[in-house]
């Protein structure tokens, strides 16, 4: 089954389907459209079931998915990001990020909803491909509402495409677990259809059953099915054929994960089960630009409360262990479980955030990292926290406007590691046995230190505080932090101060321009407030609720 979910294809295919949604919604006429793409004609061949498929695949969050890290306090977007105001707590129900989540994603279950009512009319080429296909639809669909009942909590349930006469145009919302039982089901009838093997070749890109087991252990686990969720990553670890990426160099493997070499299309990643993938020339995206971007503000931040969540080596927390000091800022770098260098800028690494080729006092060699920028003169990259990431940047994309290429990751097999390990904690289940077949492969990946049970009894260390925070470190900048604050009930994070770097580290910033928190430390956004139980949802966006009342509110809206 050839897959065209990387070539040209792709525009022409959405274009396809969108003239199919409009034509189904909008067409009464008693004989077929002349000018236009229909449902009556269409639906014929395995070819257009694939093409629509494609246009599909092509509505999966791509960057937009890393930008959600700027919704939780890992990471800092200084200027005008969306999500970084809804993070904050402080936004209005006209908020239009607010709205457009809600009418894109159901823009995007419409466009699903039609796939699945058409398909079976179409001859296929291979025996099995319309089911396949099929499969693959309900999964992306599983995936949007996903994000839509995490962000509303209840919502419309809609499994049809809908005519403006349909009552169900006008009807209430679904009660969450409702959708969450939906969704549990539909992933467990796909994975029975998709195949287990890693999909690569013409086929490379597509969902399979790892994907729709793996999303199903991330929703159970989001809404307490921990016996559900447990199974869902057990089933996926014993497939037998995911496996954390590694070069061979625990240095420098977690990092490359994040760059061309870890694409899936190199052939040597196994770990990541699902990413939106692009292509030189063809599908780019910005995000090595915007990290390290060489002129203006990075758009993303690493934030003092990440820095200091990082373990030290011996694998203790920063407040426990000798081997932590803070006397200068080349010092909080050292000591430290190894994926915070794999993760965040350290003096002396090779950047992208001077490739202007011109040195000043601070970096004389512009390839080379040595100190922050905090103020703006369009000779490096400046940065609000005094904090930089090297997660996700390709060097070499970082000059120029929209030349990146990296998959943006999903779900990888780490998340999976996790989920089980997580969802055996909270079963009252955990053993040292499941640690080293889940995290302890995280850490056996950089050389870290592994989690012992006894290590932590001996050191009064909390055990879920410690999954938490290996969940964090392992999943930084992959949009998935705001999500488990939010489920875990720490909403209170939230409306933390953003921090960045002890100000006396850098003298400049002794100036009374910048502003310092009581202890001392660069204070970034002070303007945070989380209201329980009001910002554990969004607000159902007011242009929806104008629309249909009977939608109603969430809590504190």
């Amino acid at each position: 089954m050839k897959f065209r979910y990387k070539h040209k294809n792709k525009l022409y295919a959405s274009v396809l389907l969108g003239a199919l949604i409009f034509s189904s919604c909008s067409d009464f006429l008693d004989r077929f459209p002349q000018d236009q793409i229909s449902d009556e004609t269409y639906w014929q061949t395995q070819e257009q079931l694939e093409m629509a498929v494609t246009a599909i695949y092509s509505r999966v969050k791509a960057k937009n998915f890393v930008d959600m890290e700027n919704l939780g306090e890992n990471t800092m977007w200084p200027s005008t990001n969306q999500y970084k105001d809804i993070g904050s707590g402080v936004f209005p129900t006209t908020q239009p990020t607010v709205n457009d989540e809600w009418r894109n994603m159901y823009r995007d279950i419409r466009e699903c909803n039609a796939f699945l009512e058409n398909y079976g009319k179409a001859q296929e080429d291979q025996p099995g491909a319309k089911e396949r296909l099929a499969a693959e639809v309900r999964v992306i669909r599983a995936l949007g509402y996903s994000f839509l009942t995490s962000f509303y909590g209840d919502i419309p349930l809609i499994t049809k495409t809908l005519n403006p006469d349909d009552p169900e145009v006008y009807a209430g919302r679904d009660p969450q677990s409702e959708v969450v039982d939906f969704l549990l089901k539909e992933l467990d009838e796909a994975a029975e259809v998709l195949p287990a093997a890693i999909p690569s070749g013409e086929n490379l890109g597509r969902v399979s059953k790892g994907t729709a087991l793996a999303l199903k252990s991330r929703i159970a686990l989001a809404y307490g099915r921990y016996e559900v969720a447990e199974a869902a990553a057990k089933a996926v670890m014993d497939l037998g054929v995911y496996e954390l990426y590694s070069n061979g160099d625990p240095s420098t493997s977690y990092w490359e994960l994040f760059t061309r070499a870890g694409k899936l299309a190199g052939g040597r990643n196994k770990e990541t089960i699902f990413a939106r993938l692009h292509l030189t020339d063809v599908i780019m995206h910005n995000l090595s630009r915007e990290i390290q971007v060489p002129d203006q503000f990075a758009r993303f931040v690493p934030t003092r409360s990440l820095v200091e969540s990082y373990l030290c080596s011996d694998g203790l927390p920063i407040d426990k262990s000798p081997l932590y000091s803070d006397q200068s800022y080349e010092d909080v770098f050292k000591n430290r479980d190894p994926r915070m260098t794999q993760t965040i800028l350290v003096p002396g690494d090779t950047w992208g955030g001077r490739y202007d080729g011109r040195p000043t006092n601070e970096n004389p060699d512009p390839s080379i990292f040595m100190v922050p920028k905090f103020s703006q003169d369009g000779r490096g990259s400046v940065t609000t926290t005094g904090y930089y990431y090297k997660k996700y940047v390709e060097p070499t994309a970082v000059p120029n406007y929209n030349r990146d290429d990296n998959d943006i990751h999903h779900i990888r097999y780490a998340e999976v590691l996790l989920n089980y390990a997580e969802a055996r904690l909270e079963q009252n289940k955990l053993t040292q046995a499941d640690l080293d077949i889940s995290i302890n492969l995280l850490r056996d990946r950089v050389g870290m230190k592994r989690m012992d049970l006894n290590f932590l009894a001996q050191h009064g260390m909390d055990v879920r505080t410690e999954i938490r925070r290996e969940r964090r470190i392992e999943l930084a900048l992959e949009g998935h932090r705001y999500f488990d604050v939010r489920r875990w009930k720490e909403g209170e994070r939230l409306g933390r101060d953003i921090e960045g770097v002890k100000a006396s580290w850098f003298p400049q910033l002794s100036s009374a321009t910048y502003r310092k928190s009581p202890d001392g430390y660069l204070s970034v956004q002070w303007n945070r407030a989380f209201e329980d139980p009001k910002n554990y949802l969004w607000p159902v966006p007011e242009v929806q609720r104008e629309r249909n009342p009977a939608l109603g509110q969430n809590p504190g809206w």
